[in-house]
């Protein structure tokens, strides 16, 4: 399936597709308690990552070239940078603020 024609990113198309709609369901519908909700939320952004770096962005993880990597190692840095000082600008915002 190394292919990239339009068969490729339709399947990737579908499946991104239904990774996005479970969670919205599951929050529509009040389906299940927050902290499954939020755990199904997690992992369904997991596999939405796995899908767009495989169908999207032809990443593929038997034969990943050092490069592809390094830039995947690099990305997931950055995420890890952003969202922790995010974070902690919160909390300490609401440390600030409590009264």
């Amino acid at each position: 399936m190394e292919s990239h024609g339009r068969a490729s990113y339709l399947v990737g198309f579908v499946l991104a597709v239904i990774l996005t709609a479970i969670p919205f369901a599951l929050v529509a519908n009040h389906a299940l308690s927050p902290s499954s909700t939020m755990l199904v939320i997690a992992a369904t952004a997991v596999l939405q990552i796995l899908v767009h770096l495989r169908f999207f962005l032809h990443v593929s993880f038997a034969t990943t070239p050092r490069e592809n990597l390094v830039a995947i190692a690099f990305t997931a840095i950055l995420i890890f940078i952003m969202l922790g000082g995010s974070f902690w600008l919160m909390f300490d915002l609401a440390r600030r603020m409590a009264v």
